[in-house]
């Protein structure tokens, strides 16, 4: 009965820990509403697909301050640029796809 659920999981796309060892990064800061709906998604698909995610506080670094400010947030994917402002989940998910 397990075989059969872990093929019905992997034909319906829902796999676990697909995406180990990648580092999905995201720049934010506090009191950013765009930034808490992308980091409330990143770890709803974090749940699903396995992968590390860093929250990384801009207003802590004065020179990533500089460099984004308002422009956030911000997702890398392994180094990568993934998305900027909101996560759309079907280009966020190729793009960790092609991450491995």
């Amino acid at each position: 009965m397990f075989a059969f659920l872990k093929n019905w999981a992997t034909c319906r796309g829902v796999r676990r820990n697909n995406a180990a060892g990648v580092v999905v990064e995201v720049y934010g800061k506090p009191e950013c509403h765009l930034c808490e709906e992308a980091k409330a998604q990143l770890r709803r698909l974090q749940r699903r697909h396995g992968f590390t995610l860093r929250e990384v506080d801009i207003s802590a670094d004065g020179r990533l301050l500089a460099e984004y400010g308002t422009r956030i947030p911000v997702v890398w994917i392994n180094g990568r640029l993934a998305c900027k402002y909101r996560v759309e989940e079907r280009v966020f998910l190729q793009k960790l796809r092609a991450s491995r």
